[in-house]
């Protein structure tokens, strides 16, 4: 087992700005508080190498990783100081990674894309075991290209964003051939609207009570809200996000007409703030009515990375051990759309926990019920 997680990243934005602070901070504190494992098959934070990066910003390509996590147009604060990383930002493909309303705000670079067997390489050439997909919603093509990418080197995917890749039985097979994993879809934050949103819907069901409508409504004011502003990017994206809800329920399918959930406007003051909204009309006992209605403030970038620093260690660790392919119960916690979902983010705990005891990986702290774990001592 190597003693480091390698990982790229596809998109030097707001959560790759976070996601490197993140590393950087719990290395120089030795903290684990706001973790939600502090190891993952031996691996801690401090672990995370970010030794590989693709963009394709004017502001980003040719400057050091380090430098371009603050670029235009990322918002997230200088948090810790990461320094010069010696990880040069390199040009990417475009394809349809940038949508026309904002070609200002990322200005893409006049330099020559590379081939999909360049960037193959590139990949063996570091000893990348993770590339982590963070491409702006809406990156149908792109997304695509980075996980042919990885699977032609053999590299672990990591999909943290609405485009339906860990869930697909063919990128299953080909990342499976490739002796790789794949993990996504459409990463679900640490406290987030949809682990929220989920866990009130679950309660709902396992009281005896039906979800009769329910809506999430989402707003912030950083370049992801701005990008879903063209709808026709958003496709993929309500789909994740409202049968993340459904799913918790009896039969998921008779409530597709009756749960919404997705972006629902772009605030520019609100920066990385996310803002949610959601309600929920329930039947209760004998039929009578009941409704929930929650406010949840978030920073949305924060969210994300928590759930990320744990994703990249359960990549490698797994894929120490040999497991490959689109294991489902190794995304169901930490996505909105895993291959398969679980009724509850605990059911999905569970039995990725207990999967892991399968395979011999540690995690610390243990985050399973107490009645559960003291039944097994």
């Amino acid at each position: 087992m190597s003693g480091r997680v390698r990982v790229g990243i596809v998109g030097v934005g707001n959560i790759a700005s976070m996601f490197l602070q993140s590393i950087r901070y719990y290395s120089l504190t030795g903290s684990s508080s706001g973790l939600i494992h502090s190891r993952v098959g031996g691996y801690s934070v401090k672990d995370i190498e970010v030794v590989y990066a693709v963009d394709v910003s004017r502001h980003k390509v040719g400057r050091d990783l380090g430098e371009a996590i603050f670029a235009k147009p990322n918002q997230v604060p200088r948090f810790v100081d990461v320094g010069l990383t010696g990880v040069v930002v390199r040009m990417g493909r475009v394809l349809d990674g940038v949508a026309e309303h904002m070609v200002e705000d990322f200005e893409p670079a006049q330099a020559r894309e590379p081939t999909l067997e360049e960037l193959s390489r590139e990949l063996t050439e570091y000893g990348v075991d993770v590339l982590v997909n963070l491409l702006p919603v809406g990156s149908r093509l792109a997304t695509r290209f980075y996980a042919e990418v990885a699977a032609r080197a053999g590299t672990s995917f990591v999909n943290c964003i609405p485009e339906f890749i860990a869930s697909d039985p063919e990128y299953s097979k080909l990342f499976e051939e490739s002796g790789a994993l794949v993990l996504g879809d459409d990463i679900k934050g640490q406290l987030g609207a949809t682990a929220v949103h989920r866990a009130l819907a679950s309660l709902v069901a396992m009281r005896g009570g039906e979800v009769v409508e329910s809506y999430q409504l989402n707003v912030g004011g950083n370049t992801d809200f701005k990008n879903m502003l063209d709808v026709g990017r958003l496709s993929s994206k309500r789909v994740s996000k409202t049968m993340a809800v459904a799913t918790t329920q009896p039969r998921p399918e008779e409530y597709v007409g009756r749960i919404y959930a997705g972006p629902s406007g772009y605030v520019p003051f609100l920066g990385n703030t996310k803002v949610s909204y959601i309600y929920i009309k329930a039947s209760g006992f004998m039929g009578l009515p009941v409704t929930i209605d929650v406010k949840l403030v978030v920073d949305d970038k924060a969210m994300a990375s928590a759930v990320l620093v744990d994703v990249v260690r359960l990549a490698k660790a797994l894929r120490d051990r040999g497991v490959r392919g689109s294991p489902w119960w190794a995304s169901a916690f930490y996505f909105k759309y895993p291959p398969r979902p679980a009724r509850s983010d605990e059911e999905a705990l569970v039995e990725l926990y207990r999967r892991l005891d399968e395979l011999g990986i540690d995690v610390e702290p243990r985050r399973e019920p107490e009645w559960l774990r003291s039944s097994r001592g």
